[in-house]
This record gives structure tokens, sequence and C-alpha cells, in this order.
């Protein structure tokens, strides 16, 4: 089985909270109007990982999603050349990362929520998803 690749997904709280993804237990990623993360979600695998950040209200890493499926046609723009995938809850972050204390870590200098902060879908390594994850006392749990 390949490596998963790591992604940075942001949404707004009040428009769709992690808390909401655990309970509805997926949802298609729709919406996304930048041709660099249009092109992010089309390079994105089922079993990639994502970090899910609050964005605008909120401002933090709060939980890790999986990607379900294959990059398809965005279905909230028939007849255009967008893309989105499903993704699925993996586990809430046990104490959420803020912009803030990212920011104040020399170790994710790099992030692209520093550096594409405006960039809705993003390509994370693998030394910043596990640096997140340290940072918040979360373990991934374990594949079944």
């Amino acid at each position: 089985m390949a490596k998963p690749q790591y992604w940075l997904i942001k949404s707004e709280p009040s428009v769709y909270a992690y808390a909401r993804l655990e309970k509805d237990g997926r949802t298609e990623w729709t919406g996304v109007r930048s041709f660099e993360a249009r092109n992010n979600i089309r390079a994105m695998k089922p079993g990639d990982l994502c970090l899910y950040y609050h964005s605008n209200e909120g401002k933090a890493v709060v939980g890790v999603a999986r990607v379900l499926t294959e990059p398809g046609p965005d279905p909230t723009a028939p007849g255009e050349d967008w893309a989105s995938v499903d993704v699925g809850p993996v586990v809430a972050l046990e104490e959420p990362v803020t912009l803030a204390t990212i920011k104040a870590t020399r170790e994710l200098k790099d992030f692209p929520l520093i550096t594409r902060s405006r960039l809705s879908v993003a390509p994370a390594t693998a030394e910043h998803f596990k640096h997140i994850l340290a940072m918040s006392g979360t373990k991934l749990p374990r594949a079944k």
C-alpha cells in the first residue's frame, strides 16, 4: 500500500465545522475556486490524510480527515473545470493547534498555513503533519 500524502484543508466552522464532519461521517469537499487548490485536490488519493483547519473563526487545526475517493468533477460547478473529493473524519485533535502557536513554532516556519495562507487546499509534509499531531497531544487511531 502506498504511503499517504498529507494535506491541509480549510473550512470556516460556521460553514462546515469538523464536528459536523464527524456527525455526517463523510462529505464532498466542494466549492474550491482557486486553480492551485484545484490542482492540489486533483493530486489527492484515497487514504491521504488532511489536517482540518478552522479558518477565520477559531483559526486552529482541529482534526484529521481522510480522503475517501479519487478526485472528480465538482458537482457545485456543472460544466466548469473544478474538482472535488470525498473526505471523512479520522480524529478530532485532543488540543487544537492555533495559528498563533503554529507561527511561533520554528519547525513549522515553512508550513503552508504560513507560506500559502490564502490557499484552501495545500500539501503538507509528513514532518509537519506529525509535528502538529504531537503539539495537539493526539495519536492517530490504529487502522482496522
